[in-house]
């Protein structure tokens, strides 16, 4: 199945110059957000993950439904003030900005194997992020996998040494 086939390009936003990638229409269609789903879920399958982190909102979209089939947990990462109880915090560059991410300090294991899903790889700010919040609390991030890797932005840099899978290139 072409995946492409299902992404949306949206020219200038959310600011001027940037191309936004568009996963909506792939969710739309039932049986291409299976198969993508179910491509992340074989991968994952081999790397004997024991839970799922996403950054919102897209990561949820993108590993919950891959927790779900895998019969394992989903640990939401979000933007600070979201999460209601005791977090921990890293600051993080993207595209075109600047957040700051958390985690609940309890939501993961010291020697858990974590699946980090997202719907695109773009400079791997939010990624890096992601996996700095892991790892703080003893997590091993045992790979990531995108929807959609933005070649241009260079976002593997960002990740280097750790796994990853990503389902589409632009």
């Amino acid at each position: 199945m072409d995946l492409k086939e299902y992404i949306a390009r949206v020219d200038n936003y959310p600011t001027e110059g940037i191309i936004f990638r568009d996963i909506t229409p792939l969710m739309a269609d039932g049986k291409a957000f299976a198969y993508a789903t179910q491509q992340i879920v074989d991968y994952a399958r081999k790397l004997e993950v024991d839970v799922v982190v996403g950054p919102e909102a897209r990561g949820f979209i993108v590993g919950c439904p891959v927790a779900y089939a895998l019969e394992i947990g989903f640990v939401p990462i979000r933007k600070k003030g979201k999460l209601p109880r005791k977090v921990i915090e890293v600051d993080y560059s993207l595209e075109y900005g600047k957040n700051v991410l958390t985690i609940h300090e309890d939501s993961i294991k010291p020697g858990q194997r974590v699946l980090i899903t997202d719907d695109l790889l773009a400079t791997g700010g939010t990624i890096k992020a992601t996996i700095d919040l892991v790892e703080k609390l003893g997590g091993i991030v045992a790979g990531c996998a995108f929807l959609i890797e933005l070649d241009e932005l260079n976002g593997k840099e960002n990740i280097k040494g750790y796994d990853y899978i990503t389902l589409m290139n632009f």
